[in-house]
């Protein structure tokens, strides 16, 4: 999946926040978004999505919450280990208090409270607080 399609769906969810909508469409449907979604929901970012016709382009419709300030996905593939994920999380995120990285791992997506958890690395999708 390219990035650049998800940095696309995040960010119109972001202007969807900002604009006062309940819900947002996003286009073309790809795993990895669906994911990322997942881990949303499962923090209290999102209420809940539907995925519409994934095997071809398909929609998915995100029910909005209000929680979100910014969401971003790199569109440059960057490698973390698992000992330097605190380091990058301080970095990117803007207060201790909230905010998630997401890192896709061979355990599959994940955030980066259950990455230490698991202790493993991966490679930094993007992040949402």
């Amino acid at each position: 999946m390219g990035r650049r399609i998800l940095n696309d769906a995040l960010r119109t969810i972001v202007n969807a926040e900002r604009r006062g909508f309940a819900t947002a469409q996003l286009q073309p449907v790809s795993t990895v978004m669906a994911s990322f979604l997942k881990i949303m929901k499962n923090r209290g970012y999102i209420k809940d999505f539907q995925v519409y016709d994934p095997h071809r382009v398909g929609k998915i419709t995100v029910e909005l919450q209000g929680r979100i300030n910014d969401c971003r996905a790199l569109t440059y593939r960057q490698d973390i280990k698992a000992q330097e994920i605190e380091k990058y999380r301080i970095r990117s995120l803007p207060t201790r208090q909230w905010g998630y990285v997401v890192i896709t791992t061979p355990n599959g997506v994940l955030d980066h409270e259950e990455a230490i958890q698991q202790n493993v690395g991966g490679q930094v999708l993007g992040y949402f607080y």
